[in-house]
C-alpha cells in the first residue's frame, strides 16, 4: 500500500472501506439514486472511484465519472456529462445513435483524445449546446444512457456548479441564479425518476449540498437521493491503515506511536492520517533512521502537519466555506471557529452574542452558519456547547489565527491537546 496524498486511489492502494462499498453497491444495484455526504478530506472521490471500478470489472455495469466543478451554466454541465458518457469504456460508439446532436463530434476525436495535442472534444461537445436546447439535448443523452443497458453515473462536485450558477462570481445568490439552478435541479430530477432503475445516479463532492440548496429553497430538489454518509475511520481502522504504509515503507512504527499519531488528530479522517504518515517518513528518511518514536510524532506534527506546507490543506477549508457561505457569513463563521479553537470550547452563551444584535441582521441566518459549520464537521455538541471534531483542524486554527484574535497561546500546551476529550 502507496501513501498517496492529495489524490484519489483505487485497488491496492484504497484501504477499508469494504463494509460502504458493499452498501453502496447494493444500493446502485436496487436502482437508488446516492447522495454521498461527508466532510472534507474523508476519501469521498476515491470510494466513488474505487465503486466505479468494482461495478465496471463485473461485466454487467457500465460506469461514467463526471466532474462538473469547472462548470458553469446547465449547457456546460450536459456537454461535460455527453463527453465523459461517449468517452466511458465500451460507450464510445454511443453517439452513433444521436448523430445530429452533436454533428461536429466525430468517433475518432473521442477514440484520441486526450492522446492528441491539439483534439479538443470537450470544446466541440460544447459547440452544440447553449441556453434553448440543453434540456432536449440532456434528455436525448439520458435516454441513450438507460437504453445502453445498466449505468452507474456519478456526478462529482455538484455542489460547486449549483453554488456558481447562483452566485456567479458574487457572494449572494441572484434571482437569475436561482431561476438557473432550480431549471438544472428540476431536469436532472426528473431524468433521476423517468430512468430509474437503468441509470443510477451518485453524487459527491468537497462541499455539502445540502446547505447550499437550503440558502436558496431548492431543498426539495433533492429528495430522490437518498443521503449515504461517509464517516471518519475509527481509531483501530486508522492504526491499521498506519501498520500497512509502515510494512510498505520499511519503517518501525510500534503501537504507541500509532497512538500517539491517532489522538493529536482526534478525528481519523483518511486524508490527514495518510498525510501525517508521510511527513512522519520523510523526517525518518531526513535523520536516516527507519524506527519512529514519540518524540519524531510530536516533531513532525508541530513542524509540518502545523507549519507552512501544512497551511496549504488549511487554505482548502477555508475556501470552500467562504464559497458555500459568501463573505459575510464567513465572517460570522470565522469568529465562532476561532473562539472554540482559542477558547478549546464554543459555548451557548457565546453564540448568543451573534444572535443579539444579530450579526448577520436576522439571527436565523447565525444558525445557518452553525449548521454548516456542524454539516461539513467542523464543529460538534458538547457539554452544553460546540468543539471542534478535529483535533489537527483545532490546532491549525489556533496556530494561525490565535494570536490574531488576541488570545493567549502556550508553548507548554501540547497541540492536539483539547480540554474536552
Amino acid at each position: 500500500m502507496r501513501s498517496t496524498v492529495g489524490s484519489w486511489v483505487v485497488e491496492d492502494d484504497f484501504f477499508d472501506r469494504e463494509a460502504e462499498l458493499e452498501a453502496l453497491i447494493e444500493r446502485v444495484q436496487g436502482g437508488t439514486h446516492t447522495l454521498l455526504t461527508a466532510q472534507r478530506r474523508m476519501g469521498k472521490t476515491s470510494l466513488v472511484r474505487e465503486l466505479l471500478r468494482r461495478l465496471a470489472g463485473g461485466g454487467q455495469w457500465k460506469t461514467i465519472f463526471v466532474d462538473l466543478e469547472s462548470a458553469a451554466t446547465p449547457a456546460d454541465a450536459i456537454a461535460e456529462i455527453a463527453f465523459c458518457s461517449g468517452a466511458a469504456q465500451g460507450m464510445r460508439g454511443w453517439f452513433r445513435r444521436l448523430p445530429h446532436l452533436f454533428p461536429n463530434v466525430r468517433l475518432t476525436d473521442i477514440e484520441l483524445s486526450p492522446r492528441v495535442p491539439g483534439v479538443d472534444v470537450k470544446a466541440k461537445f460544447r459547440a452544440n449546446v447553449d441556453a434553448g436546447n440543453w434540456r432536449h439535448k440532456g434528455d436525448r443523452v439520458f435516454a441513450m444512457l438507460a437504453g445502453s443497458g445498466q449505468v452507474a453515473l456519478a456526478l462529482d462536485e455538484v455542489a460547486i456548479f449549483v453554488n456558481r450558477m447562483l452566485k456567479g462570481n458574487g457572494d449572494s445568490i441572484t434571482p437569475e441564479g436561482k431561476r438557473m439552478a432550480d431549471e438544472f435541479l428540476s431536469w436532472l430530477r426528473k431524468n433521476g425518476q423517468a430512468h430509474r432503475g437503468k441509470v443510477s445516479m451518485i453524487l459527491t463532492g468537497s462541499v455539502g449540498l445540502e446547505p447550499i440548496l437550503q440558502q436558496a429553497g431548492l431543498s426539495a430538489h433533492a429528495n430522490i437521493f437518498s443521503a449515504f454518509d461517509l464517516r471518519p475511520w475509527d481509531e483501530q481502522t486508522a492504526m491499521a491503515c498506519l501498520a500497512a504504509l509502515a510494512e510498505h515503507y520499511r519503517v518501525d512504527l510500534p503501537p504507541p506511536v500509532c497512538e500517539k499519531m491517532c489522538r493529536l488528530l482526534r478525528c481519523q479522517i483518511p486524508q490527514h492520517v495518510q498525510r501525517f504518515f508521510d511527513v512522519l517518513y520523510q523526517h525518518l528518511r531526513g535523520v536516516r533512521r527507519s524506527a519512529a518514536s514519540v518524540d519524531d510524532v510530536q516533531h513532525v506534527y508541530a513542524n509540518e502537519m502545523l507549519g507552512v506546507r501544512g497551511q496549504m490543506d488549511m487554505a482548502h477549508y477555508e475556501g470552500r466555506l467562504r464559497m458555500v457561505l459568501g463573505d459575510e457569513a464567513y465572517r460570522v463563521a470565522f469568529e465562532m471557529l476561532t473562539e472554540a479553537a482559542v477558547a478549546r470550547r464554543l459555548s451557548d452563551e457565546a453564540i448568543a452574542r451573534w444572535r443579539t444584535p444579530p450579526a448577520l441582521g436576522d439571527p436565523t441566518r447565525v444558525d445557518d452558519v452553525l449548521h454548516v459549520l456542524k454539516r461539513d464537521g467542523y464543529l460538534a455538541r458538547q457539554d452544553g456547547g460546540y468543539s471542534f471534531t478535529s483535533g489537527l483542524l483545532e490546532d491549525w486554527w489556533r496556530v494561525r489565527y490565535g494570536r490574531s484574535a488576541a488570545a493567549p497561546t502556550s508553548p507548554s500546551v501540547e497541540p492536539g491537546r483539547s480540554a474536552q476529550r
